[in-house]
């Protein structure tokens, strides 16, 4: 499957079928098919950017997605469609609050509340973006997967692009002197997002899209402050929180900023932020993460 191919069908599972009911009393529901990447567990990025597609498809004209704030409660099959319950937490004129409870089979296994705001006059100001390179200096994922283990590696398959400023967990665990306790990655969809019927629409959609690639990026940063490769550990994200600022455009390139200042207990915490090539701040990220060391290693590295 290649990556363009892979965008179109991300479009549509992003695109939640509501289901019929008469008595609307527990809320609207929505059916959400499961990726065709049938890796188990199921990506975490998919529920969440499904769940916000879900939720925005009941909030009135004019109110955009600001925040979104999701739990992961257990471990989501790759075979079974998602029930997405959106439950009516607030309606007001500035503001609406939405809580969806996704289950499987009657099982809860991942919940998220979005909050939606009519943008008004106020203050403003912004950090600036780090100095970078611009993305099309920089090797693709694929490319950095060659050069580090000697195999040419293809497509990935996968509906966006990587390409990352810094060392890697790989080279961080070849390499101690690469240790670090940031990373920068640029990130876009692969292939254009089409247009949405309305302007509403077209900023959820990339709201979804965003939460759905930033999820990937995220942890990695936890390993690179260690020296230790996916190769030796296992994660899972537990909860995860994006902040939207601006409107953007995920078929733009995207740096992701990232920071872990804490891991303890098996749990890493990453902090980032989201910035066009503009350099125009868009969106705020927090996740924390279970992360398991496997082959004896203790992930107790020191930043060298």
């Amino acid at each position: 499957m290649d990556q363009e191919r892979a965008l179109l069908d991300l479009l549509g599972l992003l695109d939640p079928d509501p289901e019929p009911a008469p008595d609307r009393s527990d809320g609207e529901r929505f059916l959400g098919r499961p990726p065709l990447e049938r890796s188990s567990p199921v990506y975490g990025g998919h529920v969440a950017a499904q769940a916000l597609a879900a939720a925005g498809r009941t909030v009135s004209a004019g109110l955009a997605v600001h925040s979104v704030h999701c739990s992961f409660l257990r471990p989501a099959l790759p075979t079974v469609p998602f029930d997405h319950g959106v439950e009516r937490v607030r309606d007001s004129g500035s503001f609406a609050t939405r809580r969806v409870h996704t289950t499987q089979r009657g099982r809860e296994v991942f919940t998220l509340t979005a909050s939606f705001h009519r943008p008004e006059p106020g203050l403003g100001h912004q950090d600036p973006m780090p100095p970078v390179p611009d993305p099309e200096c920089l090797p693709t994922y694929e490319e950095r997967l060659t050069k580090a283990f000697g195999e040419v590696t293809q497509s990935l398959g996968k509906p966006y692009e990587l390409r990352f400023v810094g060392p890697l967990s790989f080279d961080a665990e070849k390499d101690r002197s690469q240790v670090s306790s940031r990373t920068q990655v640029w990130v876009r969809a692969k292939g254009d997002v089409p247009s949405e019927a309305t302007a509403d629409r077209e900023r959820l959609l990339h709201a979804c899209l965003l939460v759905y690639v930033c999820d990937v990026t995220m942890l990695e940063t936890v390993l690179v402050r260690h020296g230790v490769s996916w190769f030796h550990a296992t994660g899972w994200s537990i909860d995860y929180t994006v902040w939207i600022h601006r409107a953007f455009r995920v078929d733009d390139w995207l740096l992701c900023a990232l920071e872990t200042p804490v891991a303890s207990g098996g749990r890493g915490l990453v902090l980032g932020r989201v910035f066009t090539r503009e350099g125009v701040l868009v969106a705020t990220l927090a996740q924390e993460g279970l992360i398991r060391i496997r082959d004896g290693r203790d992930g107790q590295g020191a930043l060298g």
